[in-house]
């Protein structure tokens, strides 16, 4: 219970930790146009939507997301693009301001420009560093730097959401916060 008590704190300084390092990314991502490639599209321009199929990539700044099939609805206008890829499975990957990888997967992923938000549907994951959420569904909202993960709802373990954070990070964080008591300590010394 103890080993317990002293992880909550290293856990909960590591996750806020790593949220606002994906927020810092896709604010330099949102600022830089939408690309779209594919092997074949089909576009209804009454309708505003698009489909584009096979070896289909969308990337906007150091964002990435392939997929087999990506449907674009673009009724809401300019700025408002909500891009629904599909795979076995679809892949989201972007690259942080510091350096550092975000990757997900998911029979689906919903990319809404507006809100800012990524969803992941049907077998979601999502690795960040060696920190691993897995859920049927997964959102995160970059502008309030929240995530939800929900499981299937059956109960069981495998239908439950599971998160795994690597010891690597918590000895990273540990390592950290001992600097810092040693620093202050020695600040603290310094003042006497």
């Amino acid at each position: 219970i103890n080993m317990c008590k002293r992880l909550i704190p290293l856990l909960t300084s590591l996750s806020l930790a790593l949220s606002p390092a994906v927020v810092m990314a896709a604010k330099s991502d949102f600022k830089k146009d939408i690309e779209v490639f594919s092997e074949s599209q089909f576009l209804d321009g009454k309708n505003k939507k698009s489909i584009l199929i096979d070896n289909v990539q969308v990337t906007q700044g150091s964002l990435s997301i392939k997929a087999d099939r990506v449907e674009v609805e673009a009724g809401g206008g300019k700025g408002k693009e909500i891009f629904i890829a599909t795979g076995k499975p679809a892949v989201y990957s972007q690259t942080l301001d510091d350096g550092r990888v975000v990757e997900a997967r998911a029979f689906e992923i919903r990319y809404e420009v507006a809100n800012r938000t990524i969803s992941l549907a049907g077998d979601a994951e999502l690795n960040q560093n060696t920190s691993v959420v897995k859920g049927e569904t997964i959102v995160y909202d970059m502008e309030k730097e929240q995530l939800k993960a929900t499981g299937d709802g059956s109960g069981s373990e495998d239908g439950r959401v599971r998160t795994v954070f690597s010891l690597e990070d918590i000895e990273a964080v540990r390592d950290e916060s001992k600097a810092s008591d040693s620093t202050d300590d020695q600040q603290d010394d310094d003042n006497e």
